[in-house]
């Protein structure tokens, strides 16, 4: 005869296991062990560059046929898209900007320190081409990009963007009522207005965000 303090078998579980199995510390280990997870299966696709703008690519689609199918949502494809020029705009920055750097050596050789406002080396001189040749031609050729938001990023923050602005075109609250060719007027004048200022400032500068036209050495025998 089986006794009342002894735990049954093959039972359902008793209430102190389950109560720990609610405690909140194992509910956070749980979100965290969750967390790892996905992050770790996100980390897993940061070679299959194609594919991962591919399936974005496929998901912004989505949303626009939504949206036109729809007739709705305006104000939502407009915040969107007004994210995604600025995600674009981070990666094409650089992220030491040239002309932050160069104000600054404006205000030091204002302010008395001695050098000049330039990007060039101190060894640089009038006669630099002729003792290094070979130093000043690889200081020229080899300035690595080194974007403000890099590929990986831009593209998961683009694709959480899409699925968010996917996920609010289920709800009626957020379609707000707007005259869209408004919309879509601002939007090409701010992509112009501020492409243009872009391309102004790599050919200032002289940088290019893409690998498109380099050349590249890999050392020399």
């Amino acid at each position: 005869m089986m006794r009342a303090d002894e735990p049954s078998l093959g039972g359902a579980p008793s209430a102190p296991s389950m109560a720990e199995s609610m405690q909140p510390a194992s509910v956070l280990e749980r979100a965290k062990n969750l967390n790892r997870r996905v992050q770790h299966m996100i980390d897993s696709t940061a070679p299959f560059t194609v594919q991962r703008w591919g399936a974005t690519s496929g998901l912004l689609l989505l949303f626009m046929l939504r949206i036109v199918l729809s007739h709705g949502w305006y104000i939502v494809c407009y915040a969107l898209f007004i994210y995604l020029l600025n995600l674009f705009l981070a990666f094409l920055t650089p992220k030491f900007d040239p002309a932050f750097e160069s104000d600054l050596a404006m205000q030091d050789v204002e302010d008395g320190a001695p050098g000049l406002p330039t990007s060039a080396p101190a060894s640089s001189g009038l006669m630099s081409d002729v003792f290094h040749p070979s130093e000043r031609q690889d200081q020229e050729e080899f300035r690595p990009f080194i974007r403000r938001l890099p590929e990986f990023k831009f593209w998961l923050s683009a694709t959480q963007a899409i699925l968010l602005s996917l996920g609010a075109t289920m709800f009626s609250v957020f379609d707000i009522p707007v005259f869209w060719p408004i919309l879509v007027l601002y939007f090409i004048t701010l992509f112009v207005i501020t492409m243009r200022r872009q391309i102004e400032h790599m050919i200032r500068y002289k940088y290019l965000p893409f690998d498109i036209g380099r050349k590249a050495r890999y050392g020399r025998s």
